[in-house]
């Protein structure tokens, strides 16, 4: 399956973004589903996962901002944020998985200004 991130851009900070995951197979199939982060510098970081399709678990620093959701008639994987700050900054990428089967999107970059 081939994942293609879109979504991202410039805001400016306490801004809201909505990034979506398109998935060219059927998400269905992955009950695991991710977004993850990476800003200069850093480590890649979780940001929200969606584990065996009902279990949801976001990062420290975005609980409360970020609700990840999935479409799976839609092929879809969405994260809205809210309340960004420049802390937020960052490439995203998505990510489905299915037992050992990993597959990671292109990253889009969110850009957030104070």
């Amino acid at each position: 399956v081939q994942l293609q991130a879109s979504g991202g851009g410039m805001v400016q900070a306490g801004g809201s973004l909505t990034l979506s995951c398109a998935a060219s197979g059927s998400m269905h199939s992955f009950p695991s589903v991710a977004w993850y982060r990476q800003a200069p510098g850093k480590q890649r970081e979780l940001v929200a996962s969606i584990i065996s399709a009902k279990i949801i678990n976001y990062g420290d620093s975005v609980k409360g901002r970020f609700i990840i959701s999935r479409d799976d008639a839609k092929n879809t994987l969405d994260l809205q944020m809210s309340s960004l700050t420049p802390e937020d900054t960052a490439i995203y990428y998505c990510n489905v998985q299915r037992g050992n089967l990993l597959y990671w999107g292109q990253g889009t970059q969110v850009t957030v200004s104070s």
